[in-house]
């Protein structure tokens, strides 16, 4: 992370800010910025947020455009390179003697919330064949020591079930944007460090921690070591989720911190819920998933989980059309990729599926609801949505969803459909 951050600073792209209050003041000028900041004056820490607030800023960290972040994020999951164990890491090069979390400069990010959150963190486990998982949960602070992690039933959930409920953990914060983005993908039994190192184009270094069995970034920042376990529950909740509203209180396991390293200088990593770095880390490693389905059907381009649909609930796709029924095929085969998908639109190769005002002309000028409007009722679809209806026989919601065919009409005179500049070309 702090080789791209001087990247940055070096193109006049990272902010400075001096010390201000981990206590919503911080959030606040985080959330009304347009670019990554550093805040400096933390006590021993400095803290960065939004490093990966744009895909322009992660695909410039992987050499890329942004068009072709999908295909890059597809490559990497499909042929992961195994990450390298070095003895010795910058993460381990301060090894606190006394943990205490208050220290750290987590952020309470609305006046509202329930205290401060790490948000950024990859939380590390092992699995019972030995492998390794890597998943984001947010984590309260309750204490000099203790965390109260949010734990869906997923990956990390099974492991410490398998483990009786309980089982060693490493939180790492400050991490590389493969890392951060790796550590969103939800593939099963696939150690996401792995994926990092894909997208990296070679071997991740990991380091082995100092008290858990667990292998971690060995360039990370912060290091939090310890164990967490069902058999110590706590209130978790009052948080601010992808859609920008506020999240139930649940009992939640706890995490006790026996150990905390860090880097010299340590830079504390922090994103804003609700905010476009939390959603865009969150949904962009979900379009490759989109996008095979799509491509099992239909001649798909590329897909867009849309900032303003939470980049989680609305997606663009933009085909090749071959046929006349290619347009709901699509619809169709994208709802199957992402099971909490609300609204599809699916358009031309010409469309600029990144520009909600292209996306907008589509629909303005190709598509007609009688014709061309995908409607199903009583779908099950994500929890997050707050419109959708409690399902009693799953942790899902039930809502209505739509796909809207907004591609030139299959026999149409396409001249008539074309902008004129296009016309001319």
């Amino acid at each position: 992370m702090r080789g791209f951050l001087e990247d940055l600073q070096a193109s006049g792209d990272l902010l400075k800010h001096g010390k201000a209050d981990p206590d919503v003041e911080i959030a606040d000028i985080v959330f009304k910025g347009s670019k990554p900041i550093l805040f400096d004056g933390l006590g021993d820490y400095r803290l960065v947020s939004g490093v990966c607030m744009t895909r322009d800023l992660v695909a410039r960290y992987m050499g890329i455009k942004k068009e072709e972040l999908l295909f890059r994020i597809a490559n990497a999951l499909e042929n992961p390179i195994d990450p390298e164990i070095v003895d010795s890491g910058k993460c381990q090069e301060v090894v606190e003697e006394d943990v205490d979390l208050e220290k750290i400069p987590i952020l309470k990010h609305y006046p509202k919330d329930d205290g401060p959150y790490i948000t950024a963190g990859l939380v590390f486990v092992r699995n019972q064949d030995g492998t390794q998982n890597v998943a984001y949960h947010r984590m309260k602070r309750i204490g000099k020591t203790k965390l109260v992690a949010r734990i869906c039933e997923r990956d990390t959930y099974k492991c410490m079930d398998a483990k009786g409920g309980t089982s060693e953990v490493a939180i790492c914060i400050g991490n590389a944007p493969s890392m951060l983005v790796a550590g969103a993908t939800s593939l099963t039994g696939v150690d996401e460090t792995k994926i990092a190192g894909a997208l990296e184009g070679k071997p991740f270094r990991l380091v082995k921690c100092k008290t858990v069995d667990i292998n971690v970034p060995a360039d990370c920042e912060i290091v939090l070591e310890g164990t967490i376990s069902f058999q110590e529950t706590a209130k978790e909740g009052k948080f601010v989720d992808m859609t920008g509203t506020y999240d139930v209180l649940r009992d939640q396991p706890v995490v006790t911190i026996k150990k905390i390293t860090h880097r010299k200088d340590p830079i504390y990593q922090a994103l804003v819920p609700g905010k476009t770095e939390h959603r865009l880390l969150m949904g962009m490693p979900k379009e490759p998933t989109i996008f095979k389905a799509v491509t099992e059907v239909v001649n798909c381009r590329n897909v867009n989980l849309t900032p303003g649909g939470c980049s989680w609930l609305h997606s663009v796709i933009q085909i090749n059309k071959k046929g006349p029924d290619d347009g709901k095929k699509a619809i169709e085969a994208a709802f199957n990729g992402h099971k909490s998908m609300k609204h599809v639109v699916v358009v031309d190769e010409d469309i600029d599926i990144f520009d909600p005002n292209d996306v907008e002309w589509a629909l303005a000028t190709r598509f007609q609801a009688h014709r061309d409007l995908v409607l199903l009722e009583k779908q099950k679809g994500s929890s997050l949505d707050p419109s959708a209806e409690e399902d009693q026989n799953s942790d899902r919601r039930l809502t209505t969803k739509w796909g809207l065919d907004a591609t030139i009409p299959w026999g149409a005179k396409k001249e008539e459909f074309l902008r004129a500049a296009q016309l001319q070309d």
